[in-house]
């Protein structure tokens, strides 16, 4: 039986070899490194691995990709820099309540879209979910995988992250966590296939029992990243 280490390490093997193939654009990482960047969106690389979550999706220059939820706008600005002027990036829910971020609103290639429905059905490569399906179980997660799955190509590939509740927590979302297997069963009655589940964004430090916005966490939470797909028939 293969313990989740294990597992994690041999994702990361396959999906390197599969990866090596594959191309984000060129200057993708001088740039990823550079101060143009907002300092606090750099600070949260160590924590949110953008490298080698992106290489997992298998995300190439000149793909149409999709953040949801978009908040601040980190995963925009990477998405932005990795797929490159020839893609396409559409981001919902950009600025969260606020006005969204003046420097997102001015680069070429990103495409703001106020839900996930006003994406161009099977029109992209790659969604990117992180933190956010702690809101979505029920009939609210059946309604918003099913705009998902409507958005991404036949074969297209979905990443989920999330923070991780206990599985017998009854209450996770007022810690705006999710237990595992309830995500898992999310997932897959929409129709999706998990291929993969990487531990790089775990964290034994956190022992589930804060908010995420407690300061004791850091905003280095125990998270899981699930790589998805939608059946290409």
């Amino acid at each position: 039986m293969k313990t989740p280490i294990l597992k994690s390490l041999l994702l990361m093997s396959s999906l390197f070899t599969i990866s090596s193939a594959l191309a984000l654009a060129p200057d993708f990482i001088e740039k990823l490194n550079s101060d143009a960047r907002p300092a606090e969106d750099r600070a949260r690389d160590g924590v949110r691995r953008p490298y080698q979550v992106l290489e997992m999706a298998g995300i190439e220059e000149g793909m149409t990709v999709a953040d949801i939820i978009s908040g601040g706008g980190w995963y925009v600005r990477v998405l932005s820099l990795a797929v490159g002027p020839e893609g396409t990036v559409y981001s919902q829910g950009l600025g969260g309540r606020g006005e969204p971020p003046a420097d997102i609103l001015a680069m070429r290639n990103v495409e703001p879209v106020s839900a996930v429905s006003d994406i161009p059905a099977n029109s992209l490569d790659v969604l990117i979910f992180a933190l956010e399906s702690h809101h979505f179980v029920g009939e609210a997660g059946a309604d918003m995988y099913g705009q998902i799955y409507a958005a991404l190509k036949p074969g297209g590939v979905l990443i989920v992250t999330d923070h991780i509740a206990d599985a017998d927590n009854k209450n996770f979302a007022s810690l705006h966590r999710i237990p595992i297997e309830v995500a898992r069963q999310t997932i897959t009655a929409a129709g999706f296939i998990i291929e993969a589940e990487s531990d790089i964004l775990r964290n034994n430090v956190d022992d589930h029992s804060r908010m995420i916005f407690d300061p004791l966490l850091g905003r280095n939470t125990d998270r899981f990243l699930f790589v998805v797909r939608k059946p290409s028939m």
